[in-house]
């Protein structure tokens, strides 16, 4: 097609030669003189007086359209969701009640589909990097400043101190900064925000108001063995009649959402024995309210971890949740427990029973005593039963602070 394409144009500059012969051996020097050349080109379009002649692969066109592409796309719905989230937070304001808008199969697939893992495993090797000393006041100021942190509550206010961000993350509190509630028997686990609270009917939990996930699909089937954290129930019992153990009392939940300038660790609610631990790898997508009432069933996505025991009224659990950049949950007492691991796979769930022959209860938790810790922020989830006459005094949405009360008899 070259050569076609230089015959053609030596002829319109050749056009006035008298001579026939003379023309045509003109064309065949000058073609075979700059078709090496003419291959060479940058791609381009050539035109002529009859048609557009394109000399660019498609295979180079296909590799440079579809990022601007995707990032159009991406951005442009990114933009459209932000905005519904600011529509719904202004009626909120003036009382009006929004009915939850949840995503399709599809949203939920393509938002899976990002490698949150892989990232929030990136995020935290960054987190371990070691600030110059010099650097460290301008990046935990900006942080600082963003999400609205505290510092005059950390046991170490001096921002020199934290070598990396990992460190500013997991700050220790003040011991005054967080006085426990002796009067009511179970208190907030950690500072947060309150997303839903109240009985756990039809093995149905709210995670926000008007949307729900299952009761069984997030703590996972009972198993059968001596050390289960589920007891016995009868065959034709429901998931949540296996949980409830004593005759007269309910099956109640909680859940707080961690935000990022919140303080990261958190503690044991009550008195109570854990006897074992779950650990479920799943994706890790955000959990902020709003997209609490946007994905059905999202706590059940997620990579959690389910810790099951007693309390003095029965069956107690608390689960922490993680979140994008928040793949590391830690458990203090619990050294084999790695999360967001490339080692498990999403959709299956490994158990570890702290009952052994030595110990046949499991680990003791006192009321306020640390307990674990997330790398960011995330979500607390507490089920358990109690009797009906258990008062939660709490309001959906209200800010709560590790130590002060969430419910009691």
């Amino acid at each position: 097609m070259a050569a076609s394409v230089g015959r053609r144009y030596l002829r319109l500059l050749c056009g006035v030669a008298p001579w026939r012969s003379s023309l045509l051996s003109c064309e065949n020097t000058a073609v075979s003189h700059f078709l090496p050349s003419l291959r060479k080109l940058p791609v381009r379009a050539f035109y002529t007086n009859a048609r557009r002649v394109h000399t660019a692969s498609a295979r180079t066109l296909f590799l440079l359209r579809p990022l601007p592409l995707l990032l159009v796309t991406g951005g442009g719905y990114a933009g459209y969701r932000q905005y519904e989230n600011y529509r719904e937070r202004e009626l909120e304001k003036l009382g009006l009640e929004i009915p939850p808008k949840l995503a399709g199969h599809w949203e939920v697939a393509l938002y899976k589909s990002v490698p949150t893992r892989l990232l929030s495993r990136a995020w935290g090797r960054l987190n371990q990097v070691e600030l110059p000393h010099w650097l460290r006041r301008p990046v935990y100021s900006l942080y600082i400043w963003t999400f609205g942190v505290n510092m005059k509550e950390a046991a170490v206010e001096d921002l020199h101190h934290y070598r990396n961000l990992s460190e500013f993350f997991r700050r220790k509190l003040k011991p005054q900064a967080r006085p426990v509630c002796g009067l009511h028997s179970v208190i907030s686990p950690s500072d947060g925000k309150i997303l839903n609270f109240g009985q756990v009917k039809n093995c149905e939990v709210e995670q926000v108001k008007g949307v729900t996930y299952s009761l069984e699909s997030f703590l996972g089937p009972r198993t059968s063995t001596d050390d289960v954290p589920f007891p016995p129930a009868t065959p034709c019992g429901s998931f949540r009649n296996q949980l409830v153990t004593r005759e007269g009392n309910e099956l109640y939940h909680c859940v707080i959402y961690l935000a990022p300038g919140d303080y990261h660790c958190f503690h044991s609610p009550t008195d109570w024995t854990v006897s074992h631990r779950r650990h479920f790898p799943g994706s890790l997508m955000s959990v902020n309210p709003g997209m609490a009432r946007w994905i059905k069933e999202l706590f059940c996505h997620n990579e959690r971890v389910v810790l099951t025991g007693d309390w003095k009224h029965g069956f107690f659990s608390l689960t922490a949740v993680g979140a994008t950049n928040v793949g590391s949950i830690r458990i203090y007492f619990d050294q084999d427990l790695h999360t967001n691991s490339p080692r498990y796979s999403k959709g299956s769930y490994n158990d570890f029973s702290f009952v052994t022959h030595a110990n046949k209860e499991g680990v003791p938790m006192r009321k306020g005593e640390h307990l674990g810790e997330f790398n960011l922020g995330s979500t607390i989830v507490l089920i358990f039963e109690a009797p009906k006459d258990f008062n939660f005094k709490l309001k959906a949405g209200q800010k709560i602070r590790f130590g002060e009360a969430l419910g009691s008899l």
